[in-house]
């Protein structure tokens, strides 16, 4: 998938912007807080529905501006166009168009423009609560499987509603509690199926980049935990009510699944230097990308490199740079501080590209599309 066009009013910093993009490698240069990762965002958001940065769509509206609009013009790998609106009014919930045509449900939208990101809080996978992780599962996997999407749905409100039982002062209606538990543990077992085929297909291009990045220095690798592999999951929810009717939530499921991130058999949390997290980041991002590109609406996903290559020596910074101005990537957006780092990139690869120059949040085209 090609991002042709994109129309921005009123989205974060950006009052308007509009833009005609390379089908390579479109980069994007200013100082810190300018709005360069605000235009990411929103490229973002027409994939997946939501920021990349905020789970309050109230927050993506500019300060003081009434609504907010985006509009995307994409071309498919056949050459046939594709157009994205999305709309929302203050204080209203935002909409979303394929062709002129409203969505009855967001979710339908999710996998149509596949998309990477890779950015500084992308650290919050290391160093943060298991959830984080389980939330980089989740996009992944929504964005090629819409039935992981629904189950994940069906399985939060399900956890949802027996937390809720699980909390009243009363002893709740046990018929009540097993139908939850029962959805529960039917979403969670699909939901474990896909986490358990993406975390196998995700280690070997995950160890296969990280090893060109890192020449090989170190041993990197994923691990996958869940209830689920305790027996049958609606046993092992159940067998402890009493525990989590003391605590006042559920204490076992998917929801409390983990993905052990280790380096040289140790948590990376605890190891790795900021250069090796950083290094191990961008490997599992690539390899995300690499899944997504043999799964998700047969077309290659957008690739989103947001400052970067802070925190990485210069062999690093080469190695990555050799590898995303490959012919295996497609269309690539990447922001900088640094021009250094964009102009390296951009003379290893022959194809279209454009420079954006943003300051406070105007996005201003620095060079007309050329080859190299």
């Amino acid at each position: 998938m090609i991002l042709r066009h994109i129309d921005i009013l009123n989205y974060k910093n950006i009052a308007h912007a509009e833009l005609d993009l390379a089908p390579g490698i479109n980069c994007f240069i200013g100082n810190n807080g300018e709005g360069k990762t605000n235009l990411l965002d929103a490229v973002y958001f027409l994939s997946m529905c939501k920021s990349s940065t905020t789970s309050l769509d109230r927050n993506i509206l500019r300060h003081g501006a009434d609504f907010l609009m985006l509009q995307a013009q994409y071309e498919r790998e056949d050459g046939s166009p594709e157009t994205i609106h999305c709309g929302m009014k203050a204080g209203q919930k935002k909409t979303f168009r394929r062709g002129g045509k409203a969505y009855q449900r967001l979710t339908e939208h999710i996998g149509l423009v596949p998309l990477i990101v890779v950015s500084p809080d992308d650290q919050s996978l290391i160093t943060g609560g298991s959830e984080e992780r389980r939330r980089f599962m989740d996009i992944v996997i929504s964005q090629c499987d819409p039935l992981y999407l629904e189950a994940l749905m069906r399985y939060n409100k399900a956890l949802q509603q027996r937390n809720a039982l699980l909390k009243m002062e009363e002893e709740p209606d046990p018929e009540l509690m097993l139908l939850w538990e029962e959805s529960m543990a039917r979403e969670g077992e699909l939901i474990y199926q896909r986490r358990t085929a993406f975390v196998e297909g995700l280690i070997a291009p995950f160890q296969h980049y990280y090893n060109i990045i890192a020449r090989e220095h170190e041993v990197v690798g994923l691990r996958y935990s869940s209830h689920c592999q305790r027996g049958p999951l609606l046993d092992v929810i159940s067998r402890d009510r009493f525990k989590d009717r003391a605590v006042g939530y559920s204490l076992h499921g998917v929801h409390r699944d983990e993905l052990e991130m280790t380096l040289d058999g140790y948590p990376m949390k605890t190891e790795g230097s900021q250069g090796q997290n950083k290094t191990f980041l961008i490997a599992l991002k690539l390899a995300q990308f690499e899944i997504l590109c043999h799964t998700a609406s047969h077309t290659t996903p957008l690739l989103l490199l947001d400052d970067i290559f802070d925190k990485l020596d210069s062999t690093r910074v080469e190695q990555i740079v050799n590898i995303v101005s490959g012919q295996d990537f497609g269309q690539i957006f990447i922001t900088d501080t640094n021009r250094d780092h964009l102009d390296q990139i951009l003379s290893c690869v022959s194809g279209e590209h454009r420079i954006f120059h943003v300051n406070q949040g105007e996005i201003i085209p620095c060079d007309a599309a050329s080859p190299l």
